[in-house]
């Protein structure tokens, strides 16, 4: 519904590229250390009702860095920092998560809480609370084995403040995966992303996931 009235009132869009390659490398004691990089590459963008532009344009790169300890069977603690490069822009970013997975018969939902601030010269600071649930569906039998497909899809909602002003993001991703013999999994998906509609200046971006998944 969001989607359809916001695309009737002029609302822009953005079309792109979002790699990621995510290494997790599990320690003793249930800890773990997660290295994240991922880089958006914009294709198009536009108004639904206007004009339209086909070219390649470098929107920004990632490196992030969490640590991770579980604290129950069910649940994780995790922090770090991210480091993004926007073109001529540095931003610095401290992320707080917890994450709990709730099983539903066959089905694990997790759930991930998280806040960050985001700090850079060359803007005001932003601070978000973001909530995400997220499932991992199996394509064959009951569990995600070797050599097999599954499908994910994640729903979350990114509450921004920023000098005063306040947004609402929402995402929805969407991915088909395969998961190797040798704890690597591949995902391909859209990642879809509506967000100011509260300021009546729609936007809507939809990236193709490519995301490569290693465990040490």
């Amino acid at each position: 519904m969001l989607f359809v009235i916001s695309v009737q009132a002029q609302s822009v869009f953005q079309v792109g590229i979002l790699p990621s390659a995510v290494l997790t490398d599990k320690k003793e004691n249930d800890w773990s250390v997660i290295y994240e990089i991922d880089s958006r590459q914009l294709l198009s963008k536009g108004t639904f009702n206007g004009f339209t532009e086909n070219k390649y344009e470098y929107f920004l790169t990632d490196f992030s860095v969490l640590g991770a300890k579980k604290i129950s069977p069910k649940s994780r603690l995790a922090g770090g920092y991210l480091l993004r490069i926007e073109q001529d822009k540095i931003f610095h970013r401290f992320i707080q998560q917890y994450t709990y997975t709730h099983q539903l018969d066959s089905l694990a939902l997790s759930h991930r809480f998280s806040s960050d601030q985001t700090f850079s010269p060359a803007e005001k600071p932003e601070f978000r609370l973001r909530y995400r649930l997220a499932t991992e569906i199996p394509l064959a039998g009951k569990t995600v084995d070797a050599d097999e497909l599954y499908f994910k899809i994640s729903n979350e909602y990114l509450n921004s403040w920023q000098d005063s002003e306040y947004d609402l993001e929402m995402r929805l991703v969407p991915l088909l995966g395969f998961n190797f013999r040798n704890d690597k999994k591949v995902e391909m998906g859209m990642d879809y992303r509506l967000d100011s509609f509260l300021q009546n200046n729609t936007r809507h971006s939809f990236w193709m996931n490519v995301n490569l998944l290693i465990e040490l």
